[in-house]
């Protein structure tokens, strides 16, 4: 006799993500696609001949574990001058399959069963699947509404001796805040003293408007000294398929990083890594990256003055938020399938990066598009 497999599932409550749902939902009504975060315009041109040349001069086997030296000596230069902070190429800087993998390695190494993580919501929808299927506990502290803040007197207030790790990210995904300094302060009187970890997710660190830094953890030497950092190339470059970036921190954690990386990818794309190594050398790419992401941000804006939904500040990353309580009651998850299968125009609802389902009538709209698509976008949305 047969009998059925059963399996008791490790993530029983976790289905497609919303993104998946959302870019099917798209595809299958032939409507724009601002839901999901990616470009839909070409890459620096010149990248793309530097992957072609490193696979004709034979770099396609296996990359060191850690990356290809070559890259990680061009990031620990550019980390330097960023943020004046000095990462050891050889021990400190490991390149990864995406930011993603990177998040996830860093929480295998570093929480074990029972630990406790710090997540700021609305947040991205890896980071609580990863702290549980390792035995952890996520602690929520939602940001403050309608300016999306982090209340610091209610951060204090969940950190005890079972706090393992503080997962940050700035700017931010979904709601587009940034990390300011008088944050930092409070981040760091917050930790003083303990041993908690900080994972900073910095993966839209060139995408900062209207003159304001990134404050990354690389700049605060008592921060930098507990802290992983994930940065992607993706982002920077325009080339969000290739799956590679890069995670740096002090050598203590790094080893214990790179324990659990090896046994999980062992190397990232080598031709890949050649062609980053190579256009890092044209630092105007990501020095000019906010000024060409402001452009867009206040393009998409400007021409939904006339429309019914709230544009809300969007300080960094390539998301926009529009409220739309003057227009539907509709919960954010039926309203977004509404604008997706009757006005062809899909979008993101910010509930669903909450463990509540908090609901403030807001979806995300990607604005990492040419301008031709979000003048379009902004032409459908006005009429709604």
């Amino acid at each position: 006799m047969r009998f059925p497999l059963e399996i008791s599932s490790k993530l029983p409550k976790q289905g497609a993500s919303i993104f998946t749902t959302m870019s099917a939902l798209a595809n299958q009504h032939n409507a724009l696609n601002l839901s999901q975060g990616f470009p839909n315009f070409p890459c620096p041109p010149e990248l793309i001949e530097y992957v072609h040349e490193a696979m004709l001069a034979g770099q396609n086997q296996y990359a060191p574990m850690a990356g290809v030296p070559v890259l990680r000596e061009k990031l620990a230069e550019k980390t330097r001058e960023l943020y004046g902070a000095t990462y050891d190429a050889e021990k400190e800087i490991t390149v990864v399959p995406g930011g993603t993998m990177g998040i996830y390695a860093a929480i295998t190494a570093l929480v074990r069963e029972g630990d406790e993580v710090v997540i700021i919501e609305p947040a991205y929808d890896s980071y609580v699947p990863a702290i549980e299927l390792n035995g952890g506990r996520p602690i929520r502290i939602e940001l403050s509404y309608p300016d999306f803040r982090i209340d610091w007197n209610e951060f204090k207030k969940v950190i005890n001796f079972r706090t393992r790790m503080i997962i940050l990210n700035s700017p931010h995904n979904p709601t587009g805040t940034l990390l300011d300094a008088e944050g930092i302060k409070q981040l760091a009187r917050i930790v003083d003293g303990n041993d908690i970890i900080i994972l900073s997710d910095e993966v839209y660190e060139h995408i900062v408007f209207d003159g304001l830094p990134h404050e990354s953890m690389a700049k605060y030497p008592e921060l930098a000294k507990r802290s992983l950092i994930v940065s992607s190339f993706g982002k920077t470059y325009h080339t969000t398929g290739w799956k590679l970036g890069y995670v740096v921190g002090p050598e203590k954690l790094m080893r214990e990083f790179r324990k659990v990386y090896q046994f999980m990818a062992f190397s990232a794309h080598t031709p890949s890594q050649y062609a980053y190594a190579r256009i890092l050398d044209n630092k105007a790419l990501y020095h000019e990256l906010a000024a060409f992401y402001q452009h867009k941000r206040d393009l998409f804006a400007d021409a939904l003055k006339s429309s019914r939904f709230e544009v809300l500040p969007c300080k960094g990353s390539y998301f926009q938020l529009l409220k739309y309580d003057k227009i539907s009651d509709m919960k954010d998850t039926d309203f977004a399938k509404e604008l997706t299968v009757k006005y062809q125009i899909a979008s993101i609802p910010i509930s669903v990066f909450y463990l509540s389902r908090r609901d403030e009538h807001i979806l995300r709209f990607c604005f990492a598009k040419d301008d031709e698509t979000l003048l379009k976008a902004a032409e459908i949305l006005c009429k709604i």
